[in-house]
C-alpha cells in the first residue's frame, strides 16, 4: 500500500489492519491518584477491547505501569518522591497485584496471561534480546497475552528506562509489532502545551520526527506517571525505525481502544515500511558481520526464493561468532549472497553444518532452531 493511501485511512482501518498490537497503559490511567486503588471497571473495559482484537485474529501485547503506585499504598508509603529502595519494595508488592488484576480480567474472556519483566539491559544486550524475542514469539503463537512492565525491583536509576513509553516502543520492536497504542492522559500531540497555551493546535498526523516535532513535546503533566509528551516522541522515533506505526490517544474513557476506532481524536505517527522490511534493512546495512557461512548451490537457490538457510546447505563456517551475530552468506564461487543473524555460535554451527535439521539435537545435545538463519533474519543481496 502506498504511503498516500495509508495516510488516507481512518483510525479504525489502521487498527483493524494491524496484525500485532502493543498497548501501553500508564499508572495515571490504571490507578486512581487520589486513593491509590486500581480502577477495576476501567481495566475491565480495556480487557473487552483486547478480547475484541484477539477475536479478529490480532496478537496483543500489553505494557502496563502501575506496580509502584499500587505497592506504595499497600505498604503505607507516603505521597511524594520515593527513595530507590522504597520504589523497589513498592514494585515488588505492587507487581503481584497488577499481574493478578490483568489475569482476572483477561481470564473472563478465556484469554491466558503471561508476565514478562524487563530491564533496559534485557533489550540492549544481544543475547537477552534474542531470548526475549523468542519467548514473546512463542507466547503469542500459543495465543497468550503477554503483560510487560519494567523490572523496577532490580533496575537502578543508571540502568532503567524510567518510563514505559520508551519501554513499549522497545517491546514493539522486540515483538515485530506493526502498531503501538499509547493510551495517555492527553489525546495526542499539540503544537504547544494545551493546558497553558490556548492557541495550541492538535496534530492528527505526524510523518516524521523532526526537530520541530521534538520541540513541541512538553514536561510531564501527571502526578502519578513518570512520562510526558517528550518520552512519547522518543518512543515514536524508536517505533518508526522498527517499522511500527504509533498512535497516541486519550485513555481515561471507558473502552479507550474502541473509542479510537469510533473516531476519538488522536495523533498517528506512520511508519514508512513494515516491521519485516525495517528489520531486513537493519540487518543488511547497519551491523558488521562477524563471520561467513559458505553455502552450496541448492541453498543459494533456496535463499533466492525467500527461504531460510538450513544447516544441510552450509559447506563451511568461517570466523568466530556468537548466537545472534550477523554473518555473511557466501556462495561456493565466493559471491556474497547476503547477510543474516545466525541462530548458532560458530562452534555449534561447525558441528551441524551439512547435517539435516533433525540431527541437531543428537549433534549438540539440545534442540535449537531448525534453521541456521531464519528467512526473517536474512537480508539477501539484489
Amino acid at each position: 500500500m502506498l504511503q498516500a493511501e495509508v495516510q488516507s485511512l481512518t483510525t479504525a482501518d489502521r487498527l483493524r489492519a494491524a496484525t500485532r498490537i502493543v498497548v501501553k497503559i500508564g499508572s495515571a490511567l490504571l490507578v486512581d491518584p487520589a486513593t491509590g486503588k486500581l480502577r477495576r471497571q476501567w481495566l475491565e473495559g480495556v480487557a473487552d477491547d483486547v478480547a475484541a482484537a484477539k477475536a479478529r485474529g490480532q496478537d496483543v501485547v500489553i505494557v502496563s505501569s502501575g506496580a509502584i503506585a499500587l505497592g506504595r499504598r499497600q505498604l503505607g508509603l507516603p505521597k511524594g518522591p520515593l527513595r530507590l529502595e522504597e520504589s523497589q519494595a513498592a514494585a515488588a508488592v505492587g507487581q503481584i497485584r497488577l499481574t493478578h488484576a490483568w489475569q482476572e480480567v483477561l481470564a473472563g474472556h478465556g484469554l491466558s496471561t503471561a508476565q514478562i519483566l524487563l530491564t533496559l539491559d534485557d533489550t540492549e544486550n544481544r543475547r537477552r534480546y534474542l531470548n526475549g524475542r523468542s519467548t514473546m514469539a512463542t507466547l503469542l503463537g500459543l495465543g497468550a497475552v503477554p503483560v510487560i512492565n519494567e523490572n523496577d525491583t532490580v533496575a537502578t536509576s543508571e540502568i532503567r528506562y524510567g518510563d514505559n513509553d520508551r519501554l513499549a516502543a522497545r517491546v514493539a520492536e522486540l515483538a515485530s509489532a506493526d502498531c503501538l497504542i499509547l493510551l495517555s492522559d492527553i489525546d495526542g500531540l499539540y503544537t504547544a502545551n494545551p493546558n497553558t497555551d490556548p492557541d495550541a493546535k492538535h496534530l492528527p498526523l505526524v510523518n516524521g520526527i523532526t526537530p520541530e516535532i521534538e520541540a513541541m513535546a512538553g514536561e510531564p503533566v501527571s502526578g502519578v506517571g513518570s512520562g510526558g509528551m517528550i518520552t512519547k516522541v522518543a518512543a515514536a522515533r524508536i517505533a518508526l525505525s522498527a517499522g511500527c506505526s504509533m498512535v497516541i490517544g486519550a485513555g481515561h474513557v471507558e473502552r479507550p481502544i474502541s473509542a479510537l476506532e469510533k473516531g476519538a481524536r488522536c495523533t498517528w505517527f506512520l511508519a514508512e515500511r513494515s516491521p519485516r522490511q525495517a528489520r531486513k534493512m537493519w540487518i543488511g546495512g547497519s551491523i558488521s558481520p562477524k563471520g561467513r557461512l559458505i553455502v552450496d548451490e541448492g541453498a543459494a537457490r533456496a535463499l533466492a526464493q525467500g527461504k531460510s538457510l538450513l544447516p544441510a546447505g552450509v559447506r563451511e563456517v568461517d570466523g568466530e561468532f556468537s548466537r545472534g551475530d550477523a554473518v555473511m552468506v557466501v556462495g561456493l564461487d565466493g559471491r556474497a549472497l547476503g547477510r543474516g543473524l545466525v541462530a548458532y555460535s560458530s562452534e555449534d554451527a561447525r558441528a551441524i553444518a551439512g547435517h539435516k535439521s533433525g540431527e541437531i539435537e543428537t549433534l549438540l545435545g539440545y534442540r535449537g532452531r531448525d534453521e541456521m538463519i531464519h528467512r526473517d533474519d536474512l537480508a539477501i543481496d539484489g
